[in-house]
This record gives structure tokens, C-alpha cells and sequence, in this order.
């Protein structure tokens, strides 16, 4: 049974889908140099926002650690190695999957399902607002990739906006859904540059995304003058 859930696992477009960018720091340390070019900006520069959940595992923690655990798995049954030993491996890579996955529908239940129905060709705007909004805080995984789905609407961003995990709101930042309102408040966030995005958002108040054109270009002259 434990193998053919593994096996449903790597099969699936959770599996496949995932890439280094689904990764926080903590889990790629020990990676390339190129896996660690490869992460979000916003993973690697939000100091202050990383030490208020220093302790924290998020589903975009265990989330990782488990697909690492997964290509482990693979590598192993693609080795020539003794029964014994090729054997216990598998064993204990597969509880370490299991003790992950139930990790994940700790932190939200049918944790698996509900990723699937985000991934899903036939996600409506309705369902990513439901999910959204029954999603705990720390599901940072499932609400990031809600943030960047493009049938996500302007009330499901308005919520998301104010999330605590930076990539989450850099995504509604940049989304062609967000509301003026939701664009509004995201240029005053001091915790990290978005009104960049917000700048070059269509959807952003005329008055503002000039304002902010404007603090661009002031910028870029500085920056040439010093240079």
C-alpha cells in the first residue's frame, strides 16, 4: 500500500511540476551554486521575514524535503546495490515520505487533492477562492501557487495580498487580477520592494503608477550618476 501511494506520488503532476523554486534556502543549502541562482529573489533577501518563522515548517518546507526524498528513491532503485541493503534503504526513504506526507495533511487535510485542484486544468476562480480562504497561514505552498494562477480574482488576491510569505505577495503584485485597492496597499509595503511591480501593473491607479514611474526613473538616474 505504502508503495503504490509513493508510486501515485511520483507519477503525478505535484511530483513533476516541482523545481528548485518550490524549495526554501534551508533545503537547498549543500545545493549547486546553479539550484541556489535558481531560487526566488524573494527566498533569498527577506532576512527579517525568515527569523519571524525561523522555526516554522511550512508546507513549502515539508513539501520540498519530501520531493528530495522521492528522487532519492528513485536514484536507489536505479542502482545496483545488495537486496539487503537496497531493501532497508527503501524502507526507511519510504517512511520518511510517509512521516512527510502526513506532515503536509497536518498542516491542511487532503493536502495532495487539494494541490491537484489548483493544478488542474478545470480550477475555477470560485474553488481557488474557497481553497484559498479555508487554507491555513502556513500552507505557504498551496497559497503560492493559488497567488500565481491566472483564474484567480481580484477578491482571492485581495486575501493573498496580505499573506505573510513574501513570494505570495511579489505574485499578486504582478497579477493581471489584482484590484487598484489591492495594488494600493501592496506599494506601501515596507517590508520589501513591490511598488516596482506595482509600477508596471495595468491594472494600477493612473495617479499612482505614475508616482511610482516617476520614483523608477529618480532611482535609475541616481544609480547612473554614482557609476
Amino acid at each position: 500500500m505504502r508503495r503504490h501511494i509513493i508510486g501515485l506520488l511520483k507519477s503525478s503532476g505535484i511530483f513533476s511540476a516541482f523545481s528548485a523554486h518550490d524549495l526554501p534556502v534551508c533545503v537547498v543549502v549543500g545545493g549547486s551554486g546553479q539550484e541556489q541562482r535558481d531560487m526566488r529573489r524573494s527566498d533569498l533577501v527577506q532576512h527579517k521575514e525568515k527569523e519571524k518563522s525561523a522555526g516554522s515548517r511550512t508546507s513549502q518546507i515539508v513539501f520540498g524535503e519530501r520531493q528530495h526524498l522521492l528522487r532519492v528513491l528513485d536514484s536507489l532503485e536505479g542502482t545496483d546495490l545488495p537486496i539487503a541493503r537496497a531493501e532497508q534503504e527503501r524502507r526507511s526513504l519510504e517512511e520518511l515520505i510517509h512521516a512527510r506526507t502526513r506532515e503536509l495533511n497536518q498542516i491542511n487535510t487532503a493536502w495532495d487533492e487539494k494541490i491537484g485542484l489548483v493544478l488542474s486544468a478545470d480550477a475555477k476562480p470560485e474553488m481557488l477562492e474557497k481553497l484559498a480562504k479555508q487554507a491555513p497561514e502556513e500552507d505557504f505552498y498551496l497559497l503560492r501557487l493559488i497567488s500565481e494562477h491566472p483564474r484567480s480574482n481580484a477578491r482571492t488576491l485581495q486575501r493573498l495580498g496580505r499573506h505573510p510569505y513574501a513570494a505570495i505577495r511579489e505574485n499578486v503584485a504582478r497579477h493581471p487580477n489584482a484590484d487598484a485597492a489591492t495594488l494600493t496597499y501592496l506599494s506601501k509595503d515596507r517590508s520589501q520592494p513591490l511598488w516596482y511591480l506595482v509600477a508596471f501593473n495595468p491594472n494600477t491607479p493612473t495617479v499612482l503608477q505614475r508616482r511610482l514611474r516617476e520614483r523608477l526613473k529618480r532611482l535609475g538616474e541616481s544609480h547612473a550618476t554614482i557609476r
